[in-house]
């Protein structure tokens, strides 16, 4: 039998191809080699202010981008938080195990804190708890996660070992799965990670056009003027990334000789990257202007019986072990 993969995606948008290259295409991959469960965490999203219309839209859009990446609904679970209301059930019993201080020490509720200084409300406090939630409901073995969220999985962990100790063996211990080192950096800052937060000249959206893409990256920067000068400067070997990363490995070593050399033409390198990522997402861009609102709710439809199915069978185990009548 197939391990359980959990996966939560924030409905925050799209995506941009930083996601792209260090997780959500190694997705399809894990699909051959796990049950998937994916939960677009609408629940989580309202931990900061958020346009009800903006919100219904981006989880719509959200859903297309998985179907139009190759998420296969006869393979994988695909749907969306509210909708199984056991997932807020266990966060409350999983709150009262869960030490104050340790959600306290969690560095993305401090950073959450600072970036919403009017509304460090509750949700924020403790996001944590319903991620565990979330993932311990469907008894996922699997997380593929980031190193923004290891944090926030360990903590996962040491909750389910609470529960585990206090009401006996309920849950296992999720482990993570890590990107492959494939760290995309920001167009205009490339010292920093790519990031939306940071503005639309830093990053490329997956649903970019051909055109908005080579904008994009003739605008990149490439040497600082503060580099030493036997070392590749960070926004030259992030334009080399995009290549080595998009499989174009002709291309790298070619570019790179003429780098070494001292002969290659930045704007000859940054049409390439170019020409790689318009390829790379044509199929994907095709895809998605396919996928029609009704068939998102078709899918998140019959995954919301699916997940249901197991958060009820998860829930009438819990309760019967904490001793609820």
């Amino acid at each position: 039998m197939s391990k359980i993969l959990f996966s939560g995606i924030q409905p925050t948008g799209t995506p941009h191809i930083g996601n792209y290259l260090g997780a959500l295409k190694n997705w399809i991959l894990l699909q051959q080699n796990y049950n998937g469960i994916y939960c677009l965490v609408d629940l989580h999203a309202i931990t900061i202010e958020r346009d009800p219309e903006q919100l219904y839209s981006d989880t719509i859009n959200s859903i297309k981008d998985l179907l139009a990446l190759g998420i296969k609904p006869e393979k994988s679970t695909i749907f969306v938080q509210s909708h199984i209301p056991e997932h807020l059930e266990l966060a409350w019993i999983l709150n009262t195990i869960t030490p104050v201080a340790e959600l306290e020490r969690m560095t993305q509720y401090k950073d959450k804190a600072k970036e919403n200084k009017n509304n460090i409300n509750a949700g924020l406090l403790t996001y944590p708890v319903l991620m565990a939630a979330d993932i311990l409901l469907y008894k996922a073995q699997a997380v593929p996660v980031g190193d923004d969220q290891l944090q926030h999985l360990e903590l996962a962990r040491i909750i389910a070992r609470k529960f585990n100790n206090r009401w006996g063996d309920t849950f296992p211990e999720p482990q993570a799965i890590l990107p492959e080192g494939k760290r995309i950096m920001s167009l205009s800052q490339p010292t920093k990670k790519m990031s939306k937060s940071h503005g639309e000249k830093n990053y490329i959206a997956i649903t970019d056009n051909p055109d908005t893409i080579r904008k994009k990256i003739n605008k990149a920067v490439t040497d600082t003027g503060n580099e030493k000068t036997d070392e590749m400067s960070p926004g030259v070997k992030n334009l080399f990334d995009f290549l080595l990363y998009l499989g174009k490995n002709d291309i790298h070593m070619k570019m790179m000789a003429e780098y070494q050399n001292k002969t290659i033409k930045y704007a000859e390198l940054k049409k390439a990257v170019a020409d790689s990522i318009i390829e790379e997402l044509a199929d994907f861009q095709k895809r998605r202007e396919q996928i029609k609102e009704t068939e998102v709710i078709e899918v998140i439809t019959k995954g919301k019986k699916q997940a249901q199915i197991i958060a009820q069978q998860t829930m009438q185990e819990v309760r019967k072990k904490i001793g609820f009548l």
